[in-house]
C-alpha cells in the first residue's frame, strides 16, 4: 500500500532528490490552488490534437484519489478542463488534476480548491470529436509517465515517480526531510552552509 499522503507532505522537491534527482515534469506550470499540495495514481488521458474528448472519458472511468494526468498528441493552449468536467472530477473524488494544456474557468477552479496544475490558462475551447488513448504511456515535460506512476504536485510544479520505486524512494525522502530539518536548526543557531557543506575549503583552500 503506497502512502500518498505521505509523498503529498514531502513534496517534489524532497522526493524529487531521494529518487536520485529524477521524474521532474519540467514545465512551467500554473498552480490553480495556491497552497494546494497532492499526490496520487496516475490516470492518463492522451487527447487528440485541440479535442478534450479523452478528458470526459479518464473522468468518467477515474477512482478516488487518482490524480488525473491530460495530455494530447501535440500539447497547445486549448482548454482541455474547465469548470463544469472539474466538478465531475471533483464529485468523483479526483485528488488532483495535471493538465499538459490549458485550463479555463480560473477563478472558478481556484474557488473549489481542487488541486490543479496547468500549462496554460485560455479561454479557447477544444472540439469533441476524435478518440485518443486512455491510460497510455506519455511523456509530459520530460518525464515519462505510465498508468499507476505516482504523480506528486505542490508549490515547487510536479514530478512523476515509477511505481516500481515507491517503496524504495518513500524511506529515503523521510531521511532527507529529517537531515534537512536538522540543518535548518543548525543554520538558524549561526552556522553557514558555506562550512557545513565544504565550500569554503573548496573554494579558498587552505
Amino acid at each position: 500500500m503506497i502512502d500518498y499522503a505521505a509523498f503529498a507532505r514531502l513534496g517534489v522537491a524532497t522526493v524529487h532528490e531521494a529518487a536520485g534527482r529524477a521524474g521532474i515534469i519540467d514545465l512551467p506550470l500554473t498552480q490553480v490552488v495556491p497552497g494546494s499540495r497532492v499526490a496520487g495514481p496516475a490516470r492518463i488521458a492522451l487527447c487528440a490534437r485541440r479535442d478534450n474528448a479523452m478528458a470526459h472519458a479518464v473522468i468518467a472511468h477515474a477512482n478516488r484519489g487518482d490524480i488525473l494526468v491530460l495530455t494530447s498528441t501535440d500539447p497547445e493552449p486549448y482548454a482541455l478542463i474547465g469548470e463544469l468536467m472539474t466538478t465531475q472530477a471533483q464529485v468523483r473524488g479526483v485528488a488532483g488534476i495535471l493538465v499538459d494544456g490549458a485550463i479555463r474557468d480560473l477563478d472558478e477552479l481556484a474557488a473549489m480548491g481542487l488541486p490543479i496544475w496547468t500549462r496554460f490558462v485560455r479561454a479557447q475551447g477544444a472540439a469533441k470529436s476524435t478518440p485518443g488513448q486512455l491510460d497510455v504511456p506519455v511523456v509530459v515535460g520530460g518525464a515519462a509517465i505510465r498508468p499507476g506512476d505516482v504523480v506528486v504536485m505542490d508549490c515547487d510544479g510536479a514530478m512523476a515517480l515509477p511505481i516500481e520505486r515507491a517503496a524504495e524512494v518513500l524511506p529515503l525522502a523521510v531521511e532527507r526531510e529529517a537531515h534537512e530539518r536538522a540543518m535548518r536548526e543548525r543554520y538558524a543557531a549561526g552556522e553557514l552552509s558555506y562550512d557545513t557543506q565544504g565550500l569554503r575549503e573548496l573554494i579558498e583552500g587552505d
